[in-house]
């Protein structure tokens, strides 16, 4: 160990990187491997002649403001357009409760430096977002898990982890939670589930955190919009905490994503906010909100819905045609990504040389969760491949997993989440 690495705080030895990362850096510059890893969104479904035309005319404009720093709190202009879509999916607010953030990953950052101390506890679900994993482990939190069950959350099992962490004498900060198309599983948290959820929080005085970057990529064949609902909109007591990114809709570059919280606590994340970046770029947030305002975001939701079922569909044919009988996944109704099961025994993590070398990677299912399981699941993400690539990327990682399990497995795993 070097003098250097020895002057480490205890937070910056224990950093280890993110393995949905990891992959991204692996398939850079690799046109042969076909990559199902990152959830980055399809590029051909960027508004690029739009955001042409709002860049050249506000570069043109030549108001200084547009290269010069800007509030913390974000563009004002934007804010006053991100309240009515807000009204418009059930959170009433005001402007003085949205705060603009560099992507919803600073946000989630933002709300652990503000509510957690090393040693709290944070429950998440089994598994959930490794980037919010990351961000909760860099605060010193303790993270327990919470079972999923087919429409989300075992509440009874949240009872009894919330039960046994406080008769250990520990104080539980807060649940976080992705309702609508989950990553990694793609799963969605019911109705019934969510107003549960409410009167969870308010019984035992124990904050939401509820991330939802996905919530407007729900598919019609499937999902009714009232299904997405966000829990926030009905939280009349300031339990929740919500978050909401336009990387999935607009494009990830502008890293613009927002915070729905009660003013004392937008106040005071605007402090945090400012030692951390001062703040968001303002040519970014000025395009999203030109985005918002010129219908470019509505326009573009309809074909992103179609063109992600499509792929989902793309997907899910390729797995039945050639793995239903070693591997188990629910096709998803929303969102970026199809959670596959296979049977205990297989490491998926393992399988990454192998797939690698058949020039096809994933996401293994262990860093999703937070207690040690997961080993035998996998991430794949048909947002930004082809559906060309996908079925021939799914012809490849069958021919893996087949030699890894046998060609005639004894049974299909059963569903895990």
């Amino acid at each position: 160990m070097t003098w250097q690495e020895a002057s480490f705080s205890r937070m910056g030895a224990q950093l280890t990187g993110s393995a949905i990362r990891q992959m991204g850096i692996l398939a850079a510059g690799r046109p042969d491997l076909i990559s199902f890893a990152p959830g980055y969104p399809d590029p051909s479904t960027f508004a690029w002649q739009a955001y042409r035309d709002i860049a050249d005319d506000l570069l043109r404009g030549g108001h200084e403001d547009t290269l010069q720093y800007g509030q913390t709190r974000g563009y004002a202009p934007l804010i006053e357009a991100v309240v009515p879509r807000l009204r418009a999916q059930g959170i009433t607010c005001t402007s003085d409760e949205v705060l603009l953030t560099t992507g919803s990953q600073q946000a989630v950052d933002l709300v652990t430096r503000l509510f957690v101390d090393p040693g709290d506890v944070v429950l998440v679900e089994l598994p959930t977002f490794t980037g919010a994993i990351a961000a909760f482990r860099s605060s010193g939190a303790r993270l327990v898990g919470v079972r999923q069950e087919a429409d989300g959350l075992d509440l009874a099992h949240l009872d009894a982890v919330l039960a046994a962490e406080r008769a250990a004498g520990r104080r539980v900060k807060f649940l976080y939670v992705i309702p609508n198309f989950q990553n990694p599983t793609g799963g969605i948290l019911s109705l019934a589930k969510r107003r549960a959820l409410l009167d969870w929080s308010a019984r035992e005085q124990v904050l939401i955190v509820e991330d939802d970057p996905y919530g407007d990529l729900w598919f019609p064949d499937v999902t009714r919009l009232d299904e997405t609902r966000p829990i926030k909109a009905d939280d009349a007591d300031g339990r929740v905490i919500y978050l909401q990114s336009t990387s999935k809709t607009l494009a990830p570059t502008f890293r613009t994503a927002w915070v729905v919280a009660p003013t004392a606590v937008i106040a005071r994340l605007d402090v945090a906010k400012q030692s951390a970046d001062l703040c968001s770029s303002s040519l970014d947030q000025r395009i999203v909100h030109q985005a918002i305002v010129r219908g470019v975001l509505d326009r573009q939701l309809p074909l992103l819905r179609e063109t992600y079922a499509r792929k989902r569909d793309v997907m899910s044919r390729a797995l039945s045609a050639q793995c239903a009988d070693v591997a188990h996944w629910t096709p998803p109704r929303g969102g970026f990504f199809l959670w596959v099961v296979l049977p205990e025994g297989i490491d998926t993590r393992a399988l990454l040389r192998a797939a690698i070398e058949a020039q096809v990677i994933y996401v293994a299912g262990a860093p999703f969760y937070v207690d040690g399981t997961g080993a035998n699941a996998l991430r794949l993400a048909f947002s930004a491949a082809s559906a060309s690539r996908i079925e021939e990327g799914i012809g490849r990682l069958a021919g893996v997993v087949r030699a890894a399990v046998g060609a005639s497995a004894p049974s299909v795993p059963q569903a895990g989440r």
